[in-house]
């Protein structure tokens, strides 16, 4: 019958002797990298302190130029961009003299600033950024083209409806002076952007019919069967299938 051979004392002890000598070294290994980390930040406190500084600084240099300078101008180009907008907005709902109402828009009048003068003086705050977007629907109005792409391009915004409008209005400024690649080029610009199922349709057909202008059949079939397609109830699409069969 097998027996059990217990392990010597001598065997068992060199185990643990082995296991305290590894657990010093670990120890010795965390001791050293403590005193490394200790030296490193002894060293380069300093720069740590005054880099936290500077961002506080920076932090209160914002705060109070944010609040002190640009709350302020803000709030004075809400106010004096009142009248423009009153004259631009007779303009878009009176069938008369429309030219006069977007001429006193862009200039101002009565002592009063315009667009053109929001752009000047209030440049960076929402007031000028939506005065490039009316100065650009003005200069357009105007017929007054190459100002009317000038000033769109420089208006930026997160709604879909304003900045597709935007983009294809360039689109048709470029189409008044017969550059139909570049009108093209905005009115993709502008399908890409647009999801309101009134304007996309309208811009899919402009952007249909220059394609043909330019010799793209290809793309004017693709504009003119998403009409079909994604917009069948809009007043786009009632003729639609006449300008498909054409391209057939």
């Amino acid at each position: 019958m097998a027996t059990y051979k217990k392990k010597s004392n001598k065997l068992r002890k060199s185990r643990v002797s082995s296991e305290n000598s590894s657990t010093k070294k670990v120890f010795d290994t965390l001791d050293v990298s403590a005193s490394k980390s200790e030296f490193i930040i002894s060293k380069y406190q300093n720069y740590f302190l005054y880099g936290v500084l500077g961002l506080l600084v920076l932090f209160a240099l914002y705060f109070t130029y944010d609040r002190y300078v640009i709350q302020p101008k803000i709030n004075e180009s809400n106010t004096e961009i009142f009248t423009a907008q009153k004259y631009f907005d007779m303009a878009l709902n009176t069938t008369t003299d429309k030219d006069s109402l977007y001429k006193l828009a862009l200039n101002g009048a009565d002592g009063k600033f315009g667009f053109l003068d929001i752009i000047d003086n209030y440049k960076g705050t929402p007031a000028a950024n939506i005065s490039y977007y009316s100065s650009g629907m003005a200069y357009y109005q105007l017929k007054k083209y190459d100002l009317a792409i000038e000033y769109l391009n420089q208006f930026s915004s997160k709604d879909d409806v304003l900045n597709s409008l935007s983009l294809s209005t360039i689109g048709d400024s470029f189409v008044q002076i017969n550059q139909f690649d570049d009108a093209l080029s905005y009115y993709e610009k502008a399908i890409r952007v647009s999801s309101n199922s009134f304007t996309k349709p309208i811009i899919l057909l402009k952007a249909g019919d220059v394609a043909i202008k330019t010799g793209n059949n290809n793309k004017a079939l693709k504009f003119f069967t998403s009409i079909k397609e994604d917009f069948p109830k809009s007043a786009e699409a009632d003729l639609i299938d006449i300008k498909i069969e054409q391209l057939k």
